[in-house]
């Protein structure tokens, strides 16, 4: 579901990124349309109630507010809190992609370690190749809701060939309730591969450490990405960035009101009366866009628009 526009940012002169402030999918104008209808909705009612409603002392009781809100808004790091926070889930969004494992590298190293073109042969390198993507499977299932939603129960697993039902008895029949048991085709790849040098199928031990390098490699990798799905970006953390941009557009509504006070101090920060706050409203953008930025890359195997096609990795794998 990733959104890709390299192409139309290939040349700089050809205004690339500006027709891109004109895409939907993906942006900015789709995560946050609906918390500015609300923003400006509000903003339009208090400033009618303070216009056409309120009598002169609930003015005077108005402005008050709108000055300490004025105060309060300044008063909010929300630039620092959102970059740090937004740097911080975009190189953990980076690195989960970095560890969704490849099979190509131990592939090209079993073509190679263990040839013939005898009916077994093959056999033996598709098994291998197939726990190894049996594993994979059982890792996203477990941490991504399409992957879920492809595979909603181990029969469907064996529908699209990665698991016999004698295996799939073997499976199941290990205690799966607390522990994800990605790791039994892992078992079942060495197991192979034991009885692959057995059969002196594999005759040279170089190859047969390099297939187990790569092995542990791929092993790791899908046990860094459940790890990743287990230990989350901290809950207080995200409680404080969100609680501190709502917090801080919330006093927008009233601290960037127009009002005409008797009292100097908070005239003074109203200079002309704007029908439109047009900078309040850009910044709603860039501040609202940020959070909204990183609850995207929060979850990378989610079904948002900048998500990972996780369901075509799996395709291209299995091809």
């Amino acid at each position: 579901m990733t959104v890709s526009y390299q192409y139309d940012v290939a040349s700089s002169t050809s205004g690339g990124l500006i027709k891109l402030l004109f895409r939907w999918r993906g942006s900015i104008w789709k995560m946050v349309y609906r918390e500015l209808l609300f923003f400006s909705v509000s903003y339009v009612i208090l400033t009618a109630m303070y216009r056409l409603v309120l009598d002169e002392p609930n003015k005077r009781i108005f402005e008050k507010i709108v000055h300490f809100c004025s105060n309060i808004v300044d008063q909010i790091p929300l630039s620092f809190i959102l970059g740090f926070f937004v740097t911080f889930t975009a190189t953990r969004w980076w690195n989960q992609y970095m560890a969704i494992p490849w099979p190509d590298k131990i592939m090209n190293i079993i073509s190679l370690y263990l040839p013939g073109t005898d009916e077994n042969s093959r056999i033996f390198r598709r098994t291998l190749m197939r726990y190894l993507n049996l594993a994979l499977v059982l890792v996203l299932r477990s941490i991504s809701m399409a992957m879920k939603r492809r595979f909603p129960t181990k029969d469907h697993l064996v529908e699209a060939g990665f698991i016999t039902k004698a295996e799939l008895e073997l499976f199941l029949s290990v205690p799966s309730v607390e522990f994800n048991t990605f790791w039994i085709p892992c078992t079942w790849f060495i197991n192979l591969l034991r009885e692959a040098k057995e059969e002196r199928r594999i005759t040279d031990s170089n190859g047969l450490k390099l297939i187990m390098e790569e092995f542990n490699n791929f092993r790791s990798k899908c046990g860094l990405l459940w790890s990743y799905d287990w230990i989350s970006i901290p809950l207080v953390y995200t409680q404080v960035v969100t609680l501190a941009t709502y917090t801080f557009f919330v006093a927008c509504i009233f601290g960037r009101q127009y009002v005409r006070s008797p009292d100097p101090t908070i005239q003074a920060k109203q200079p002309f009366d704007y029908y439109v706050p047009v900078f309040t409203i850009f910044q709603f953008l860039f501040y609202m866009g940020l959070l909204k930025v990183a609850e995207q890359l929060i979850n990378p195997f989610g079904d948002d628009d900048e998500d990972f096609e996780l369901n075509w990795i799996i395709d291209r794998h299995i091809k």
